[in-house]
Order: C-alpha cells, then structure tokens, then sequence
C-alpha cells in the first residue's frame, strides 16, 4: 500500500496522460451502435471509465474515436475537464499511435479500453507507480481456467495454468519507450504490452480484478445488469370495432376495423404502461388515466405514455429494456414493427435497440383467434439511479 506522501506526489503531477481507446464497434455485442455509448445504470460505459479516471491520479485524458462518432464523443465529455479526442486508425494499432501523438509533454502514459467500464481508480494509480518504477504496469489476473493448446478439435499441449495470467487495460508506460515501440511495430497487436515487448522491453505484471472485465459480447450487457434493476409485467386486451382507427405502439395500422375504448385503445401502450408502472411500484393505467375521465375521451395513449415516463424520470428511473407481444390472428403486422419500435423509442427517449416487439397468433382459438379481440403483453427492466 503506497504512502500518502506517494499519492501526492502523483496526483499532483499533469505530466501523467491516459489515451482510451472507444473506436471500436463490438459487433459481437448485437448493437448496432459504439459500445461505449451504451448505458450502464444512468450513465454510459465510456461516463463509467471517466469517473474512474477522475478520481485517479491521472488529470489528462485523449480519447480515440471514429471519425463519425467525434462530435458524439466531444458532446459526452464536454462535463469533463482535461479532456481532448482525436481521430483513430483503422485498427487498434493505429489508434493507439494517434492517441499517443496527440499527448504531449508527458512522461507517463495510460493506456485503456473505453468498453472496459469497471476499472477502479486505485487500480489506475497502481498501474501508474509501477511505470514510474519499472518502466512499465500492465494489468492481468492469473488465469483460473486450464489452458490448452489445440490443432483442430484435438488437444495438442497442456499449458503450465500457474504461469498463465489474462491481460487486462490499463497497461500504463514511460511515454518515451511506448511511443519508441509503437513507431518501430508493424502489423496488428491485440494489446500493447506484446508491442512493448517486441521493442525489447519487458513489461511488468500488476494484479488486476476479475471484475474489471472489457465488454465484449451481448452476454456481457446482461451479466452486468445495473444493481437496482426492477421487473415490471403488464396485460391488455380490447374489442375490435367498426369505424375506429386500429392503432397499435402510436402506428395507424391499415385495417377494417379498430380498438374499442375511451381513449385511442391502443393495446400495445397499455400493455407497456403498465409493465413500467408496475416496475416503478405505481399504480397502473385503470387508476391513472379513468376511463370516465372526460378529457381523455380519444386522447393518443402516446401522450399517456409521456406522463408514465415523467413519474419515472421523477422517480430516477431508467428503462433498460422493454419486451412486448401484440397478440393478434388479423391483421398480419410483420411489416409495422419496424415503425412501432421507433416510434415507442422515440416517445421514450431511448434507443430502438432497448424495446423489441413482435406479434403472434392464437392459432384461432378464443376471443382473440376469432377476430373479435387484440390483446398484448409486455415486460420492462428498469434501473434505479443512485
């Protein structure tokens, strides 16, 4: 455990610079947006790492991104202060180098991945008085699984597991030599402790946390679902009538009959209200919005939905995901998903990502197989902002 004397002494000193990498996409999450932007609780994977790096002894940061993602980038960390962003490269490789060539007098370099949002800031500081030390600090945890070489689907060698560790971020250097090692390295690295070492330098090992893990799979964003989650489960059903419009998640749906209700009865909504309602621990939609309430005669269930969403906002919470059914034998709805989505997204000031919708059949049985009835269902998670 270091001495206060020691933490002083580094964070006070501006010659210490992180570079963090958020240039990549992670395909392998399922998003189709930046990792870095998705949100963990009430803040995004990349607000995470800020933090982190607020409380350490790092005071500059340079962040990497995608040309089309800077202004996104800048507009994030604006709240943030020391902090520049600059175009990456085609490759992680590349990206560390254009990060390291926009930080200037700098003795010390950090460098992390964005998508690796639990770091800890003493962790950082560690990895910071092992480089002023050694020339280097790169973190890693032993390996805990059994480690073998294959050929195929043949084990060809077992690996010494006690001489195996797993590589982490951040790996933290003295700039000159990481900048010396990366100008002379060609190809593509997956971490820059191999590119140090390739110079002829040796890095040096501090131990890291198995919970400072880099996310990398939609497995990921589940397993690290914020502490606080609420599950909210809501049920609708209403009469298909003549002369009505059929509205389904706020979308006109083209057919000959619509929902019956005091207000536009569009079933989806309600079936969403009520999930993130029930979540909350509020009362549901019969309680709320009245059916002999005569101000919402025909009113859009959308400008009901807006309300939901402001109790939530007051309560501090956050929808995770919402997941809905239309259960419907006609009309056929596959073509107006897509629309329904947004427009719920939209409504909610979240992503299309965070609502999944889809429809399905009764298989001609009951009310709503015989084409007299529409009913849904949904289920939210919500987060609890601390």
């Amino acid at each position: 455990m270091r001495s206060s004397t020691e933490t002083t002494a580094l964070s006070s000193t501006d010659r210490i610079a992180a570079v963090i990498l958020c240039a990549g996409k992670g395909e392998r999450t399922g998003l189709s947006y930046n990792k870095v932007f998705y949100h963990l609780g009430q803040k995004t994977v990349l607000e995470h790492v800020l933090d982190a790096f607020s409380e350490s002894c790092v005071k500059r940061l340079v962040l990497v991104a995608a040309q089309d993602e800077l202004s996104q980038i800048k507009e994030l960390t604006k709240s943030y202060p020391a902090v520049a962003v600059c175009k990456g490269g085609a490759s992680r490789a590349e990206s560390v180098k254009s990060g390291l060539k926009a930080i200037k007098d700098c003795d010390i370099v950090v460098i992390h991945d964005g998508a690796r949002p639990f770091i800890r800031s003493e962790l950082i500081d560690a990895s910071v008085e092992s480089a002023a030390k050694h020339g280097s600090g790169v973190l890693a945890v032993p390996a805990t699984d059994t480690i073998k070489e294959v050929s195929g689907d043949t084990v060809v060698h077992s690996l010494d597991r006690r001489k195996l560790y797993n590589m982490q971020t951040p790996q933290t250097f003295k700039y000159a030599e990481i900048l010396k090692a990366y100008a002379d390295a060609d190809g593509e690295y997956t971490d820059d402790a191999e590119v140090y070492e390739r110079a002829g330098f040796s890095p040096h090992i501090v131990e890291g946390a198995y919970d400072n893990i880099k996310i990398t799979t939609g497995y990921d964003l589940i397993r690290f679902a914020p502490v606080g989650s609420k599950i909210g489960i809501g049920f609708d059903v209403h009469r298909l009538v003549k002369n009505r419009p059929l509205i389904l998640g706020g979308v006109e749906i083209n057919y000959d009959k619509g929902l019956d209700g005091h207000s536009d009865a569009d079933v989806l909504t309600h079936a969403i209200m009520d999930a993130l309602l029930s979540a909350a621990g509020l009362p549901d939609i019969g309680v709320l919005f009245p059916d002999n309430d005569a101000a919402l005669l025909n009113v859009s269930s959308l400008k009901l939905l807006d309300n939901v969403l402001e109790a939530l906002t007051e309560r501090k919470y956050r929808i995770q995901n919402i997941s809905a059914v239309i259960i419907a034998q006609k009309p056929k709805l596959a073509s107006y998903i897509k629309n329904i989505r947004e427009t719920l997204a939209a409504r909610l000031h979240t992503e299309t990502e965070r609502i999944n919708v889809s429809a399905t059949t009764t298989e001609m049985m009951g009310i709503v197989g015989k084409g007299k009835a529409i009913a849904a269902s949904a289920s939210c998670i919500l987060s609890e902002q601390k």
